[in-house]
């Protein structure tokens, strides 16, 4: 056994990211192999979009790939709390430590000031030093005291090279000069990410920071921090982002991103697993299968694949297939299937839909076959309404996608007033929004109640089928998508 003490550390914003437990894993595998600790920790600082809610999905998703910790905040332990929300005390003692030694300071700019800033930044200027940055520090600690609102900056250095040194890409330069007087405590008093991750890794024990490779760039920023607070910083190791096959990043407009599509889609936690360590980490041999186990048991860190990880849906699918066939009995597999969706409480919900549509028994199973469908195929045809044309209906659909994702809670009611809210935006009559959603759904113009049946889908499956016949209608550009959604907005 060792010290060694790594942290997974999602942000509770919305539904489980595959990139999540993507990182997950990595650090987890590393953290079993070398005999250390693993923490899990919930950076829900952002006050806007944290919902404790979408924490008990995310830990519910994490356990069902079969993902554990040590320390976290549904099971405890000597370094918490483990929810940044509750560690307010830490942040402001910290960054008022460096207001004190002059390497932070506190900031009044006006939101036209801080527009004017941003525009010139966007422009290609270097990044602006603000007004606060030289005004001693004194007069700014009374207009901080008199003030109603600031936020405390880092004082970044002028001038001078920052040099990154990561385990699997080596020594990164970036100059002093590149880098924005970052804001580290909000004036609401939480922290941004950039203080809170170093002041809680510091002060869990982490000593080796596996993310993904977004933070590359704001890791000049957190071994500064370390230096001027007097802390060792931890190694740390980028791995490479997630992709879609075409190489661009990995977005749910071109792949399903949440854990939670692939558990209501049918796959296996061990295949999801196997084929998140598949695409960065190169196997033994030519065998692509293995357990989580046997990962372990061979990990080597500097191993991991920079060449990007591509999330490819066909060749998971064929991984799955492979576990179905090679590894479950008859008995076996008629218990993932029962655990997956058919038992008691899902077959439960769908009856009350289906009873006054179903002659016999023997209809029941056609009727509601969409609802264990990964994919649905509907007719073009009958995605588009007459007299309405195939680009506008594309439209429509994108804006019920982000009708539906801004729900919260998820119910029927709701649903309901998201589909009319969208009726509304583009003033048509409700049923050129709703049969459109039919067929995108069920794969037909006729079912069951819409908005029930969306209830039972859940979210991510619903907004895998509708961006499918998004895309069998030809799509949206990025510049015609960009444009609705300043306008949707």
């Amino acid at each position: 056994m060792t010290d060694l003490r790594v942290r997974i550390a999602p942000s509770p914003t919305g539904a489980p990211h595959v990139g999540t437990a993507y990182i997950a894993l990595f650090n987890i595998a590393y953290a079993r192999a070398q005999g250390g600790k693993v923490i899990l920790r919930i950076e829900d600082t952002d006050r806007a979009r944290s919902r404790r809610h979408h924490e008990e999905r995310l830990l519910s998703a994490l356990k069902w790939l079969g993902l554990g910790w040590d320390e976290g905040p549904d099971i405890g332990g000597p370094a918490g709390p483990y929810r940044q929300s509750e560690r307010l005390e830490h942040y402001e003692k910290y960054a008022l430590q460096l207001v004190e030694a002059g390497h932070a300071y506190f900031s009044f700019c006006s939101p036209e000031e801080l527009a004017a800033w941003r525009s010139r930044r966007d422009q290609g200027e270097p990044p602006p030093f603000y007004a606060d940055r030289d005004r001693p520090a004194l007069e700014n600690q009374r207009r901080a005291e008199a003030a109603d609102s600031y936020v405390i900056r880092m004082k970044m250095p002028q001038e001078g090279t920052s040099i990154v040194i990561d385990s699997l890409r080596g020594e990164i330069p970036f100059e002093y000069a590149t880098l924005d007087d970052q804001v580290i405590l909000k004036s609401d008093g939480f922290p941004t990410y950039h203080l809170a991750v170093v002041v809680d890794d510091h002060l869990m024990g982490v000593d080796h920071v596996i993310r993904g490779e977004e933070w590359i760039s704001s890791t000049p920023k957190h071994l500064l921090l370390y230096q001027q607070l007097g802390w060792d910083p931890p190694r740390h190791t980028h791995l490479p982002l997630l992709l879609n096959p075409d190489r661009s990043k990995m977005s749910k407009r071109r792949n399903p991103t949440s854990i939670d599509y692939y558990r209501r889609a049918g796959f296996l936690p061990i295949a999801v697993l196997n084929y998140m360590a598949l695409m960065a980490y190169p196997p033994d041999g030519e065998e692509e299968k293995f357990s989580f186990q046997e990962l372990v048991d061979r990990f080597d860190l500097g191993r991991v694949n920079l060449g990007g990880s591509v999330f490819d849906l066909d060749k998971l699918s064929w991984l799955n297939g492979r576990y179905i066939r090679e590894d479950l009995s008859p008995e076996a597999l008629l218990g993932e299937m029962k655990n997956w969706l058919l038992n008691d409480e899902f077959i439960g919900a769908m009856i009350p839909l289906m009873q006054e549509r179903m002659p016999t028994l023997g209809d029941f199973m056609p009727k509601c076959a969409f609802f264990f469908a990964r994919e649905v195929n509907p007719s073009p045809d009958d995605l588009v309404p007459g007299k309405r044309e195939a680009a506008d209906v594309v439209a429509m659909l994108q804006t019920v996608v982000w009708a539906l994702e801004e729900l919260d809670p998820w119910s029927r009611d709701e649903i309901e007033k998201a589909v009319k809210l969208v009726a509304d935006f583009w003033e048509w009559p409700i049923r050129d929004v709703t049969k459109p959603m039919f067929s995108s759904i069920m794969g037909q113009p006729v079912g069951p109640p819409l908005y029930e049946s969306i209830g039972l889908l859940q979210v991510d499956m619903t907004r895998s089928r509708l961006l499918a016949a998004m895309t069998l209608l030809g799509g949206l550009s990025k510049k015609k998508l960009k444009a609705l959604e300043k306008k949707w907005r």
